[in-house]
């Protein structure tokens, strides 16, 4: 673990491995497996209750029908607040094009009708982000096994974690912290 701020400590896989999304081999599988749905934080929650009927055109029927059921959100089973999902399967925000999943609400944000880009937890994968003690929080590189593609893709173009993931960790934590990882991945020891 590394020290980049008083509140951010950065796990070595951040700044030494390597991440490219693969979209055209993994098809988005990211969004249609796992235990429960997409993290979320209390103002996403909130954006989702008012927004998410702005996200319906690009929703899939069932989709639409499981976030009628079930809510916008919903709490999983570590009591977590979570993306509804469709049958215990994908995001029920989840749609298909060309065989790849994409997120209705990022859609609906490309096209200007919403003020939520996605899930902070979708934008920072394969980063995950842990509350420690205090206010220090821990960004750690979660490395699934349906994302090898993603590690082979960042290899072959040099593309390490954070350099993947720089706009959500600047739009999440600022230009500063930022830097201080890319020099703490450039400078080790």
């Amino acid at each position: 673990m590394i020290i980049v701020s008083d509140k951010i400590i950065v796990s070595e896989g951040v700044l030494t491995g390597h991440f490219c999304c693969d979209l055209p081999v993994c098809k988005g599988i990211c969004c249609v497996e796992g235990d429960s749905g997409a993290p979320l934080t209390p103002e996403e929650c909130r954006l989702l209750e008012q927004e998410w009927e702005q996200y319906m055109p690009y929703m899939q029927r069932k989709g639409v029908c499981a976030v009628e059921i079930q809510g916008p959100w919903v709490n999983d089973f570590e009591d977590d607040a979570v993306t509804p999902l469709i049958e215990g399967k994908e995001c029920a925000y989840a749609f298909f094009r060309d065989g790849n999943c994409m997120c209705a609400i990022e859609k609906a944000w490309n096209e200007g009708i919403s003020s939520l880009r996605k899930p902070i937890s979708c934008w920072l994968y394969p980063i995950r982000v842990q509350k420690l003690t205090g206010d220090t929080i821990g960004l750690n590189y979660h490395q699934c096994h349906l994302c090898s593609t993603a590690r082979l893709q960042g290899e072959k173009k040099k593309v390490r974690v954070f350099e993947f993931l720089k706009e959500p960790l600047i739009h999440c934590f600022g230009r500063e912290v930022y830097r201080a990882i890319k020099e703490a991945a450039d400078n080790p020891g």
